[in-house]
């Protein structure tokens, strides 16, 4: 069974509209968690943390979907597209 990464990571937005961050150096790396459910929680932690700024964000990316060129992408992608 292949390894499941993910990356949770978040911060400052533009325009709570966007996706487009204020100041990439500020960006938080909360950490790669092994499966969805471990990332979800530290997500989740996350977004519950920062619920009064409607201007932060926090987000799961896959990373074991970059590494396996073969493998679909997900409707994640197409957002800002």
């Amino acid at each position: 069974m292949a390894q499941r990464l993910h990356l949770v990571f978040g911060g400052e937005l533009i325009d709570p509209s966007k996706t487009i961050f204020r100041n990439v150096d500020d960006i938080h790396i909360v950490g790669i968690f092994p499966n969805y459910e471990t990332a979800h929680n530290a997500w989740k932690a996350e977004a519950q943390r920062t619920v009064d700024n409607a201007h932060m964000r926090y987000f799961i990316a896959h990373l074991h979907r970059l590494r396996d060129e073969e493998q679909v992408g997900s409707k994640t992608e197409e957002f800002g597209a």
